[in-house]
């Protein structure tokens, strides 16, 4: 075996590990964000006393998308086959959900004719878009799988480079995934804090945070997307800005709704109708995703 070859395969190794070092969090991240969605619907539906039976699809797929992702992240060949089964259906009802939102907003009284305040006390018509990037993220995730085995013979140069170039582009199409999920998660989550801090008239200075750094982040891994010569410590910053706003934002809505009449004492009520104690997890979640698209943009070529 000539050095180049063995060169062509070490380099090989070395992003068959990688691939399967991002499918795992990425696989997890997806079904975790999938249940905290599916909890944040189930509670969401409940005020609405699901009065359509299609507002039970999301409450049973999410736990399906959790197990699967879970799953995904311990086992390889999950990850290929149940992961992305389950998100196409969790795609399909995200689809639906999105459409039946619209629809509510429209049905209420002035319709679309009064977009400020039906949109902010109407169903959420972002919010399946969320849990539908939760699905998108498990279906990325099953095509970061070992592009093969290190072992076979050995390939000519000019294999060597066509299988080299393959393989680059199947980790820049994975890159521009990840960063894409990164911005449409970053939006939903920024317009969702937007109407839903403006139902309390931005009442705290901390709830216009997540306004501010929700477009930073998009913007971030648009230009991520766009080109490879962005300046690659903008995504990783915006990231942990978004992953620390995410984690002060949990502090902030439980103390929202312990300082509501009752406090602990009603918590099942003052959860239910108190400021959403996940939408945070899910705007920190935003964050990770962007962590790991900057690790993916960091391979070597």
């Amino acid at each position: 075996m000539t050095a180049a070859a063995l060169e062509s395969g070490l380099m090989r190794l070395e992003r068959e590990a990688r691939s399967a070092r991002l499918q795992a969090p990425l696989a997890l991240i997806a079904g975790l964000s999938g249940g905290l969605s599916g909890l944040e619907v189930a509670y969401q539906h409940y005020r609405g006393s699901y009065s359509r039976r299609i507002m039970w699809t999301p409450v049973m797929l999410s736990p399906a998308l959790m197990v699967a992702g879970i799953w995904g992240s311990r086992s390889p060949r999950a990850a290929r086959t149940l992961l992305p089964a389950v998100s196409a259906l969790v795609l399909a009802d995200c689809a639906a959900g999105f459409v039946l939102h619209l629809r509510g907003i429209h049905r209420k009284p002035g319709g679309w004719r009064l977009p400020a305040t039906n949109v902010a006390l109407g169903p959420p018509p972002l919010a399946p878009l969320l849990f539908g990037m939760s699905a998108y993220m498990g279906i990325v995730a099953a095509r970061m799988r070992p592009a093969g085995p290190a072992g076979g013979s050995v390939a000519l140069p000019a294999q060597r480079g066509v299988e080299h170039g393959r393989e680059r582009g199947r980790e820049r199409g994975l890159e521009r995934h990840l960063a894409l999920i990164t911005a449409l998660s970053a939006v939903c989550s920024g317009v969702e804090a937007l109407y839903s801090h403006y139902k309390s008239n931005f009442k705290y200075k901390a709830q216009w945070t997540p306004v501010v750094i929700a477009p930073l982040l998009a913007g971030a891994a648009i230009a991520s997307l766009a080109s490879r010569r962005s300046p690659k410590a903008l995504l990783p910053a915006a990231s942990a800005l978004a992953i620390a706003d995410g984690a002060a934002g949990v502090l902030y809505h439980a103390r929202g709704i312990a300082r509501r009449p009752g406090g602990t004492q009603h918590l099942a009520y003052n959860v239910l109708y108190g400021p959403p104690i996940l939408a945070p997890l899910l705007f920190a979640a935003c964050g990770f995703l962007g962590i790991l698209a900057s690790l993916l943009r960091k391979n070597p070529k």
